[in-house]
C-alpha cells in the first residue's frame, strides 16, 4: 500500500474542508426569501440546491433541476415529498421544513450530514408531527438510536424504513419504545 506524502494528505484535507464549507453554504437559511416567495418554494430551491428531489401536490414526477421548477402563483405549489437521496441537506438548512404543512414522505439515503439532531429537529416541527405519514432513514452513518427514538413525536407517522444503519446499537429496544408511543406505525428494519 502506497502512503500519501505530507502535501498530498494536506491537499485532500483541503479539498473535503471546502466541500464541507461549501455544502454548509448551500444550507443557509434565507429568512428574506422564505417571505418573498413562500415558504414551499424556498424550501424546494434549498433541497434543489442541495441535490435532493421534491414532489408537489398534484405532480407525478420528481423536480430534480433547480431552474425548471414550477412558477406562477405563490402559495401554490406544496411539497409533499421529499427524496434527499445523496444530498448535502444538513441541520442548519432544517429551518427551511417549519412552515411546510403538507408533507407526507422523506427519504433520507446516503446522507452523510444527517445526524441524530436533524432527527431531532425533524420531530420537533408542529406541522410534520400532524403530516408526515412515511419515511426511510438508509445508510446515513450519524444516526443511532437516540435519532431513531425521538421519531416518536411524529403522531401520523405509518412507516418508517430503516436500514444499514451502523449507529443503531440497541434494535429490540429502539424498535419498542417506538413502537410503544405509536402503535399504528408499521417498521420496517433491515440492519443486520
Amino acid at each position: 500500500m502506497k502512503l500519501l506524502s505530507k502535501a498530498a494528505q494536506t491537499a485532500v484535507r483541503q479539498k473535503r474542508h471546502f466541500w464541507g464549507w461549501l455544502n454548509a453554504v448551500f444550507n443557509m437559511v434565507d429568512y428574506e426569501r422564505i417571505r418573498a416567495v413562500g415558504p414551499d418554494r424556498a424550501a424546494a430551491e434549498w433541497l434543489l440546491r442541495c441535490g435532493a428531489k421534491a414532489k408537489f401536490q398534484g405532480f407525478d414526477r420528481w423536480h430534480h433541476d433547480y431552474n425548471a421548477l414550477p412558477t406562477g402563483t405563490l402559495g401554490r405549489y406544496k411539497i409533499q415529498a421529499i427524496d434527499a437521496t445523496e444530498s448535502c441537506i444538513m441541520y442548519k438548512g432544517f429551518d427551511y421544513l417549519d412552515e411546510l404543512k403538507h408533507l407526507e414522505e422523506i427519504k433520507f439515503n446516503k446522507c452523510i450530514y444527517i445526524e441524530d439532531a436533524c432527527l431531532e429537529r425533524l420531530s420537533s416541527i408542529e406541522n410534520l408531527q400532524q403530516t408526515l405519514s412515511m419515511m426511510e432513514v438508509v445508510t446515513c452513518g450519524n444516526v443511532s438510536d437516540k435519532g431513531i427514538i425521538a421519531l416518536h413525536r411524529l403522531r401520523n407517522l405509518e412507516r418508517l424504513f430503516l436500514s444499514d444503519l451502523p449507529g443503531i446499537k440497541d434494535k429490540q429496544t429502539t424498535v419498542e419504545r417506538l413502537q410503544t408511543a405509536l402503535p399504528h406505525l408499521d417498521i420496517t428494519l433491515d440492519l443486520e
